[in-house]
């Protein structure tokens, strides 16, 4: 996909994910060549569209909150449409905030200024103790005044214990958004990021805790029209195009990629971080992102999609499960084409790993027809399981930062240093952020 090139070296860009797209972006609309290299035949990344059963689905379930101020915004630039919460977007759903969870009465967003409109929710509508709806009140306030910032991190376990805010108000209301935010085990997960999404998330704008849920896959809502926009303004999108080798020579980059080399001047590498440790390798000022790299752990993310008849239909889009090895069930017909596909979502680590594919599935399908009553067996059904789907976001974690010892050379990815966990935003983000460094260089 290509528009009228310029003749000066473009900026290449390894990686056509949320990450990599949203530098293309960046740099095409400031007049800046670009040229994206992606590896796969799809882009997105780890955030992409697969085709399961004759259905364009995508390789794991993902939503968005309002809060998610960037990936928005270029979305909405991509798509030529202008950010109104009140007029629906032809790519997403956007409803208020409301948390569900099998068995309990939802928490939802009230028609207030923040924090009143999750304040007043929280008292006013949930099946839980007083006294813990209080203290999760006293909780949310004392962080604000704190400004949501921490002397030291810590724990989300710690955090929570040294607030009072353990029993059922932990189980129901902060472990789930913890999990689902971090993608990190709450006794693990750092304090200081699951606060910060709290803040932007509970605590800004009372629109900032909206969920965003696809409308299309997500190579349709993002990338896609990325690549368009890119090639609109003379930039270049090849796909199957692996970079094999990069070298630094005479103040530019040459990039060993199909045939013809890539000759380019600045490059931002938005891949994973464990391919990215291996291209930058061979590079001179790499050691310390790489070191940082290495040390990052990570955490998988399992998709279980079933087919059920047609008359199958949760209530909701999306329903949380307590105590389940399943953590949130999705119902894919409220946001597209697919009457009776549900998706269960089982995020980070735990003894399910262990677990085979087609025992994984029936597992998930007993749990959704306990909460949910009796259900047929599933038409068919498919295991996505993404491995490193994202760092574990633990206490104290170093990430890289976008900026490395070699000159006009760039990280972009949600591991990259920033105040979010491993989220689409955390990755759009990081590719503002390098497409900046190099229009300022």
């Amino acid at each position: 996909m290509s528009g009228t090139r310029s003749a000066s070296p473009p900026v290449a860009i390894v990686g056509g994910g949320y990450a990599g797209m949203a530098a293309a972006v960046t740099l095409a609309a400031a007049g800046r060549a670009v040229h994206v290299l992606e590896a796969g035949r799809r882009l997105g990344g780890r955030a992409r569209a697969t085709d399961l059963h004759g259905l364009t689905l995508d390789n794991g379930q993902h939503i968005l909150i309002g809060a998610y101020a960037e990936t928005l915004r270029l979305i909405d630039t991509v798509w030529g449409t202008g950010q109104d919460a009140g007029r629906p977007h032809p790519g997403y759903l956007r409803l208020p905030f409301e948390l569900s969870m099998a068995g309990e009465a939802p928490l939802r967003a009230w028609p207030l200024p923040a924090p009143l409109h999750l304040l007043g929710g929280l008292l006013g509508t949930w099946t839980l103790p007083l006294r813990e709806r209080l203290s999760a009140v006293r909780f949310i306030r004392e962080m604000q005044r704190r400004r949501f910032r921490l002397a030291e991190d810590t724990s989300v376990e710690a955090l929570l214990a040294q607030h009072g805010q353990g029993g059922k108000i932990a189980e129901v209301l902060w472990a789930p958004l913890c999990v689902a935010a971090l993608n990190t085990p709450v006794p693990s997960a750092s304090a200081q990021v699951f606060l910060t999404v709290l803040r932007d998330g509970l605590a800004g704008h009372r629109t900032a805790c909206d969920l965003i849920l696809p409308r299309v896959d997500l190579s349709a809502l993002f990338p896609d029209r990325a690549a368009q926009y890119v090639a609109a303004r003379g930039g270049e999108v090849s796909l199957c195009a692996p970079v094999r080798q990069i070298h630094a020579c005479d103040g530019a980059f040459r990039l060993l990629c199909g045939p013809q080399p890539v000759t380019a001047s600045h490059v931002i590498l938005a891949v994973p971080p464990y391919r990215m440790a291996g291209l930058a390798a061979p590079l001179p000022g790499m050691d310390e992102a790489i070191g940082r790299v290495r040390a990052l752990s990570f955490e998988p993310t399992y998709t279980i999609y079933l087919q059920y008849p047609p008359s199958v239909r949760l209530p909701r889009p999306m329903l949380g499960f307590i105590g389940s090895p399943v953590h949130w069930l999705f119902d894919r017909s409220h946001t597209g084409p697919h009457p009776g596909l549900l998706a269960a979502v089982i995020s980070a680590r735990g003894t399910h790993e262990a677990l085979d594919h087609e025992t994984l599935a029936g597992l998930a399908h007993r749990e959704i027809a306990t909460h949910l009553g009796g259900l047929p067996q599933p038409r068919w059904q498919k295991v996505i399981a993404e491995k490193r789907a994202t760092f574990s976001c633990t206490v104290g974690v170093r990430r890289p930062a976008q900026e490395t010892g070699l000159p006009r050379l760039y990280l972009a990815g949600d591991y990259t240093a920033g105040d979010y966990p491993g989220t689409l935003e955390a990755a759009v983000r990081s590719g503002v952020q390098c497409a900046h460094h190099v229009l300022n260089d």
